[in-house]
């Protein structure tokens, strides 16, 4: 009887002690502090698959912004790299930490993502705003564990301060809260031979363009004003003609689509009702290559930020270029000049074509990823698998892998070119400048 009460007071200690490991564990969860800002690009697709009316473009500038405060959050904790305040359009300052306190940068980073993804997807459903709110509670939980109090708090200060002063410089750029015109009614459509009509057949249940003054926004990178606007092949139906022979090749490899090709197409469409569309594409591949390399936290955070802004920027040029030229589809032209019964394997969508917004994108993304990581790089894209196989294409979602970075953006331009909704034209143009966008990202100054 002498040793009970000691073994069972020893019994209780000890649960009590896994009790309070397992709580300041977030509940058994572990976070490595390079762990953090993948978890939260994971909720930033979430979101950009989630959210009703999130448009590729309104997509690619929540991006921008998501992955900047990521950054700014956590590069005062590495002196070797730069804040971009005062390297970035009308950003002349950002909230810095105070001098001789701590902090605990992850945690910052953690909260300021929370914020911002509240910020600028106010907009979502209750239940994605309480998934924000659980993952900004385990992942702070946990680290606080390990934290004096006021480091933390101060900490999560300082991430809520950056966050609010990067959604306050956005309310500028043009582009806020966006989702609530979407669609340009009362736009008059220029009226020219080979202008842009809007599809009968059609991704989209409007039937008017989409966001037609988005080429108007501020761009995250001050060199992107300057980038030289392409030239554009003049529309001429005459048969042989440079103009009718880019449309022509549309239709004709429309007729002979391989199952490859089929599949090439579905993969890279993106639909915004379904996915996560094609910037958050290029975000998601860029958050396989940094679980791949198991970089650190500020490396995962520098690159969603590079391609963020990249993919950002490449659509503000996309747009101002595609309202600039206005110029029409395949399905347009084919069915006026070739053959009227035809319609592309992918629908088009609801604005004019030149150039390719997802050869822009992902050519910027692309260009970011390689002056990262060089050009070679093996990965294969599984986002799409588990899909339903779709049975009006007679076609399912295929794997798709990669050697080079380089031939992501190809695959992702040529399947615009497969889907029937894009000439070859387009796609070229968009990969050249999508690829200039990404060098002047590279451009800015990250190191010291």
């Amino acid at each position: 009887m002498f040793f009970q009460p000691s073994l069972h007071l020893r019994a209780v200690a000890l649960l009590l002690f896994l009790f309070i490991l397992l709580q300041s564990c977030g509940n058994g969860v572990h976070y490595e502090d390079r762990d953090v800002p993948s978890v939260w690009a994971d909720m930033t697709l979430k979101l950009s698959k989630e959210t009703p009316g999130n448009s590729p473009t309104y997509a690619s500038r929540c991006l921008g912004y998501i992955g900047l405060t990521m950054y700014e959050c956590m590069v005062p904790d590495y002196p070797e790299r730069r804040s971009l305040a005062g390297q970035l359009s009308q950003l002349t300052s950002l909230p810095t930490p105070d001098s001789g306190n701590d902090y605990n940068y992850v945690l910052a980073m953690s909260a300021g993502q929370a914020k911002i993804l509240r910020s600028v997807y106010n907009h979502t459903s209750d239940a994605n705003k309480v998934s924000i709110d659980s993952l900004e509670m385990e992942i702070e939980n946990y680290l606080r564990s390990s934290l004096p109090t006021e480091v933390a708090d101060r900490s999560v200060s300082f991430g809520k301060r950056m966050a609010a002063a990067i959604f306050e410089w956005s309310k500028s750029d043009g582009g806020h809260r966006a989702y609530l015109r979407n669609f340009e009614k009362g736009m008059v459509h220029p009226d020219l031979p080979g202008s842009w009509k809007p599809p009968l057949f059609a991704q989209s249940f409007s039937h008017h363009p989409l966001h037609p003054f988005w080429g108007r926004n501020r761009p995250f990178l001050p060199a992107n004003y300057e980038v030289e606007e392409p030239s554009f092949i003049p529309y001429d139906t005459t048969s042989g003609s440079a103009y009718y022979e880019q449309m022509k090749a549309v239709y004709e490899t429309d007729l002979v689509l391989t199952q490859e090709q089929k599949e090439v197409a579905l993969w890279w469409g993106d639909d915004p009702d379904d996915t996560f569309t094609p910037p958050g594409h290029s975000y998601y591949i860029a958050g396989m290559v940094l679980r791949a390399n198991d970089e650190d936290a500020i490396t995962r955070a520098e690159t969603f930020a590079r391609v963020g802004m990249a993919v950002a920027d490449a659509f503000i040029l996309c747009w101002r270029w595609k309202y600039q030229f206005f110029s029409e589809r395949p399905n347009t032209f084919v069915s006026a000049f070739i053959d009227e019964e035809w319609e592309s394997f992918w629908p088009d969508p609801p604005f004019p074509a030149f150039p390719s917004g997802h050869a822009i994108q992902a050519a910027a993304a692309a260009t970011v990823l390689a002056d990262l990581f060089g050009p070679d790089f093996v990965l294969t894209d599984r986002c799409h698998l588990g899909r339903r196989y779709d049975e009006e294409r007679e076609t399912g979602w295929v794997e798709r892998p990669f050697t080079k970075f380089w031939d992501v953006a190809l695959e992702t331009a040529d399947s615009r070119f497969y889907g029937g909704i894009h000439t070859a034209q387009d796609n070229e143009v968009g990969l050249v400048k999508g690829a200039e966008v990404g060098d002047n990202i590279g451009g800015l100054r990250w190191r010291r």
